[in-house]
């Protein structure tokens, strides 16, 4: 497994994304079970991506008096891009030699719609393998407007305003959506507006920290209480059969689930490191996290068509860490390395913020 611990890292909150892509891992293996694990894992994550990315872009206009887009979409690109180019490869490979879902015909439409960052649109995708690349696709079109809409609410020093009308207008984009496609509206389980909401509560948790911070319990045990209390109803949702086809999943479910995610995170922010070292393997499971998002859904879509395999889910657990792990390896970690580099001569803002820099 990758190392865990590198200079300006905040240990507890790879400690949520473990957690999160956890759940996600167990929900594409066992779907009856954990039917709650992907959406909870998902909303998690993009309630701390929004958390994290709005500090980055604060602290980037609290020193320069701007966003500096180029720096900010080539630091983006750097993270994301070098695994699902991996990743992509790897499935283009296979669909061009073994074909296991039938779909090599479309294969050039999925790897450009991968690629482009389309996969949560209404257009046929090409390939059943890129279909959870829609979770991707949400959080950066989200991060083409939310810069620009940040820059205004610091600029006219209007920030709730901003967090309001986006809020608002996310709400009322779905709510539209929701009537369109009644009553059959699990058509919009992947459209950018269903989820959005939760990356804009994580970053409402970041700008109003200070004020969350004297309303939660600051002592050491209700806080932690507290946390608890948050993760174990996330559990809760987690063992539910959560159906796309209800309305509750998207105006109550996904906004409790980010809610108490920012519960958790103001909580384990303060985990510089790990207080136990029991929590390692959640810590190095978070640090491969994306990668392991990556390649999780295809491989439990290439074992499922392949029946003579057997015990498919348990096996694909294994197989994710392995592939996430080589991808941290041969790409992801050299690509931040590069990103480094990049920003050490110039950047000053790492030294405000340098536990944001590294973790986004």
């Amino acid at each position: 497994m990758p190392e865990t611990r590198r200079h300006g890292r905040i240990e507890g909150l790879d400690l949520i994304r473990g957690l999160a892509i956890g759940l996600v891992l167990l929900r594409h293996a066992w779907p009856s079970t954990f039917g709650g694990g992907g959406i909870v894992g998902v909303v998690m994550f993009f309630a701390l991506s929004g958390y994290l990315i709005t500090g980055l872009l604060l602290s980037d206009i609290g020193c320069f008096g701007r966003v500096r887009y180029g720096r900010f979409y080539r630091n983006r690109a750097l993270r994301l891009v070098p695994a699902l180019v991996l990743m992509l490869g790897v499935l283009a490979v296979v669909t061009l030699i073994l074909d296991p879902w039938g779909d090599r015909a479309g294969l050039g439409r999925a790897l450009l719609i991968g690629i482009t960052y389309t996969g949560n649109l209404p257009i046929p995708l090409g390939s059943s393998g890129i279909s959870h690349l829609w979770t991707l696709a949400t959080e950066e079109q989200f991060y083409l407007v939310w810069p620009i809409l940040l820059a205004i609410g610091v600029r006219f020093r209007r920030m709730r305003w901003v967090l309001a009308v986006s809020v608002l207008a996310i709400a009322t984009v779905m709510i539209a959506s929701m009537l369109m496609t009644a009553p059959d509206i699990t058509r919009i389980y992947t459209l950018p507006s269903s989820w959005a909401i939760a990356m804009v509560i994580g970053a409402a948790a970041y700008v109003g920290q200070d004020a969350l911070g004297r309303l939660l319990p600051k002592s050491g045990i209700p806080r932690a209480a507290l946390s608890l209390l948050s993760l174990g109803i996330l559990m809760m949702i987690t063992f539910s059969p959560i159906a796309k086809s209800w309305h509750l999943t998207y105006v109550a479910i996904g906004p409790l689930v980010a809610l108490l995610t920012v519960v958790i995170i103001l909580h384990l922010r303060a985990w510089k490191t790990l207080p136990k070292r029991w929590l390692k393997p959640a810590l190095a499971l978070g640090t491969i996290s994306y990668a392991a998002y990556l390649w999780n859904y295809p491989v439990v879509l290439w074992l499922s068509a392949t029946p003579a395999i057997p015990h498919g889910p348990l096996l694909s657990l294994p197989i994710t860490l392995l592939a996430a792990t080589l991808s941290w390896w041969l790409v992801e970690r050299p690509a931040l390395a590069w990103k480094a580099r990049l920003d050490a001569p110039r950047s000053t803002s790492a030294q405000s913020a340098p536990a944001l820099l590294e973790q986004s």
